[in-house]
């Protein structure tokens, strides 16, 4: 603790440090005036300023501010500096408002398309999703305002989150659900973390010692203070001894007394309540509060257009039909055209400062544009009336351009989805437009993953997401042309629910949930599976074409703790100017562990003039290639061979390269009795070691040789596999082996891995 800080907390007395450790009321947090310890403002607003105003009457009388797109849509933009840039005018406008910590933002990883957040969260990949939290986090702290990085961790359904207990291996935790959280601990230094409702195995995360002080603080590194979600605290005392710093919001001083009472009756040690205290203090004290102003909300707007604009993705895209041209008269059909669908429901809702609808910036813009309704404001229902102009205006058009999604009935926080359909009735009238009318545009305004049963029956689809309140600007921008679509899915869209990883048992049976897929999440999943999706992760489409050659590494062959660079070219090939998102898999070779058949971890944002090329430079390093090994309690790189891949999407793969990767690992192998001849073979190393005792074994025989399978009870191969699988416990009796032969063999292996 520094010495500024330690003498403040020894002035302070036992009910004011306690009381410095929950909310005064529900967005401040209680000052020591005393002490001139003033108190701390904070504000939802992942993608917006959710800022109350001073007199409000409650937690919905908001302050007017600029709604940005939402956590879903930003990530398709795969923009780091795109996220920084979001970053600081958000930054500014809380400054502005005296606020002096942002909620957010929000990285969990979408486990399934059902979870109700999910418009909030930015990714199934723990990779992007760290990779721009980081860049948000940054842009943020750079104003002078604290961040807040939520929800950790694992809070994957909105379904019974108070109280679900989350059974994961560890091995899943520290490879799916926690990397985000911990990229942006070492790379950004947020002010804050803030714990999720949900339990993970048993232990709720605001009483989780293993996840608020051994990872998070002792192994990560982080320096900040970690407050509870709204109502997550159980238990404020365990809370404490775990390493929760702040319960909010307000408890009325109740959980204060509880303790008062602990530190007076021994059972809660007054030095952990210190360095509660003193992380607190730290922010406080380093934080310098800004008056506040007016900010310049239609700049901010501009932003929001922009940000949309290179967030959106073109699924599909047939005959060119896309950009539009302003000659023909063009139908646009939907309410959503006229009110776009542009943010979620929940903490995260902003009472915006304008909002430009697609049929708003048309007219402003004297675009050949009519308008049919098509479906009620609702999105759910249709009059006969609205349904029999939209597709008779359709059947007189060459062209129409349908507004269609999710309504805000259909996803929020504090509800799951129950499917991943979008109203009957806008998939109707999609389905009878296409009909009379040979030329349709999709564009849609969705949270997460919809299917889309007309998907042969059009054209071109535009994904929207949530792109906040500036949607309609950018929505003309790209259909019209004047912007190059650029934006790719950072998760993938099933061809149905069922096909989903944790399509058998998302929400358990109430009390707990378990994560049998593992760490197959995602394009992970529908790797292993071999299965086909709607969209892949990473896809993309533009109005122009690029060609990647010429992958290259500096170097082949190399040990784990050293970096690789790998080199690959762009060019565009096409004749407009465009973006491409070029992303990197890793493919481990080494048949050591199970592990994904790929996985991302590289991307770059390339800009390209017609006829133009670039060469993009990713390094990697050990985290790039390793898996966690629960055996050794840390990051294992086996050696062996990787391949590399570059691609436009998780499916489109273009080039590859293989590298050899040597570890360095001392010890990622514990022999025991239960250890197989087979475990030891799949590792190079191991195998070296194990050839001796079993050199005369099935193992080394010609397992091709069927003259023996006839009428035999056991052939070679037969033999052959099942002694690769017979654990070394069972070698006792076995060729004279003796309990103590197998004990000194089993030493004497783990003394040679350890040397």
């Amino acid at each position: 603790m520094k010495e500024n800080i330690q003498k403040l907390v020894n002035q302070m007395t036992l009910e004011e440090k306690a009381s410095l450790c929950s909310g005064k009321d529900w967005w401040n947090t209680k000052p020591v005036e005393r002490l001139v310890i003033s108190s701390v403002m904070v504000s939802d607003g992942p993608s917006g300023m959710r800022t109350m105003k001073k007199t409000g009457a409650n937690e919905n009388d908001c302050v007017t501010s600029v709604s940005f797109p939402c956590g879903c849509a930003v990530a398709a933009s795969f923009d780091k500096d795109l996220l920084e840039e979001e970053g600081k005018t958000l930054g500014e406008e809380a400054k502005s408002l005296g606020v002096d910590i942002l909620l957010g933002p929000a990285i969990n990883i979408k486990r399934s398309p059902l979870c109700g957040r999910n418009f909030e969260y930015f990714s199934e990949d723990p990779y992007l999703a760290g990779e721009l939290a980081t860049s948000y986090t940054k842009g943020v702290q750079s104003k002078n305002v604290g961040v807040s990085v939520k929800h950790f961790a694992a809070n994957n359904q909105e379904y019974r989150r108070f109280s679900i207990s989350e059974i994961i291996e560890e091995r899943v935790l520290r490879e799916i659900y926690l990397p985000a959280f911990e990229n942006v601990v070492k790379n950004a230094n947020p002010a804050t973390i803030m714990c999720s409702y949900n339990a993970i195995n048993g232990v709720l995360s605001s009483e989780n010692k293993w996840l608020l002080t051994d990872v998070l603080r002792k192994e990560w590194g982080f320096k900040g203070f970690v407050m509870s979600d709204w109502g997550a605290v159980n238990d404020r005392v365990l809370g404490v001894q775990a390493g929760l710093n702040l319960e909010m919001p307000y408890s009325g001083g109740e959980t204060d007394g509880y303790i008062v009472k602990a530190v007076k009756d021994g059972s809660l040690d007054e030095k952990q309540l210190d360095e509660v205290v003193g992380d607190i203090l730290d922010f406080v004290l380093s934080h310098k509060k800004a008056e506040e102003y007016e900010y310049d909300r239609e700049k901010d707007h501009a932003i929001a257009a922009k940000i949309a604009c290179e967030s959106s993705v073109l699924l599909k895209n047939n005959n060119n039909l896309l950009p539009l041209n302003n000659e023909d008269e063009i139908l646009f059909v939907g309410y959503f055209a006229e009110s776009p669908r542009f943010e979620g429901g929940g903490s995260s809702n902003i009472k915006s400062y304008k909002v430009t609808s697609a049929l708003d910036e048309a007219k402003s813009r004297k675009l050949n544009v009519v308008y049919e309704q098509g479906f009620n404001v609702d999105g759910c229902t249709t009059t006969d009336e609205l349904k029999a102009n939209a597709i008779k205006k359709a059947s007189m058009s060459k062209k129409v351009v349908i507004f269609a999604g999710l309504p805000d009935s259909y996803e929020s926080e504090g509800f799951d989805r129950d499917n991943l359909d979008m109203p009957a009735v806008q998939n109707e009238l999609i389905e009878e437009i296409s009909k009379v009318c040979k030329n349709v545009v999709v564009v849609l305004h969705n949270g997460a993953p919809v299917v889309m049963p007309w998907i042969d029956k059009v054209d071109s689809v535009l994904e929207s997401y949530l792109g906040g309140e500036a949607v309609g600007i950018a929505q003309i921008d790209l259909l019209f042309g004047k912007a190059n679509p650029c934006g790719k899915l950072p998760e993938t869209f099933p061809l149905r629910l069922e096909d989903t990883p944790s399509f058998i048992g998302y929400h358990g049976n109430g009390r707990t949930t378990t994560y049998s897929e593992g760490v197959f999440v995602g394009y992970r999943w529908y790797d292993a599976r071999k299965m086909n999706v709607l969209f892949p992760f990473g896809h993309g489409l533009s109005y122009t074409s690029f060609e990647y050659k010429n992958i290259s590494v500096d170097k082949e062959s190399f040990f784990d703790n050293e970096e690789v660079k790998v080199n690959v070219t762009i060019k565009n090939t096409g004749k407009v100017f465009g973006k491409e998102i070029v992303q990197l898999y890793v493919k481990d070779l080494t048949q050591t562990e199970v592990r994904p058949e790929k996985e991302l971890k590289g991307f770059d944002k390339v800009s390209l003039n017609p006829g133009e090329e670039k060469t993009i430079i990713f390094v990697l390093n050990k985290r790039s290639f390793a898996y966690f090994n629960t055996e050794i309690n840390d990051w294992y790189c086996a050696s062996g061979l990787y391949e590399l891949i570059i691609g436009a999407s998780s499916e489109d793969l273009r080039l590859s390269t293989k590298v050899e990767v040597k570890s360095t690992s001392k010890k990622a192998f514990n022999i025991t009795r239960w250890t197989t001849p087979g475990d030891m073979l799949k590792n190079k190393e191991m195998a070296e070691l194990i050839k001796p005792y079993i050199k005369d074994s099935y193992v080394f025989s010609d397992t091709n040789d069927n003259s023996d399978s006839t009428n035999v009870a056991f052939s070679k191969k037969c033999l052959k596999e099942m002694f690769l699988n017979d654990p070394f416990r069972d070698w006792r009796g076995k060729n004279g082996k003796t309990d103590k032969d197998i004990t000194k063999m089993i030493e004497d292996l783990n003394n040679q891995i350890n040397k």
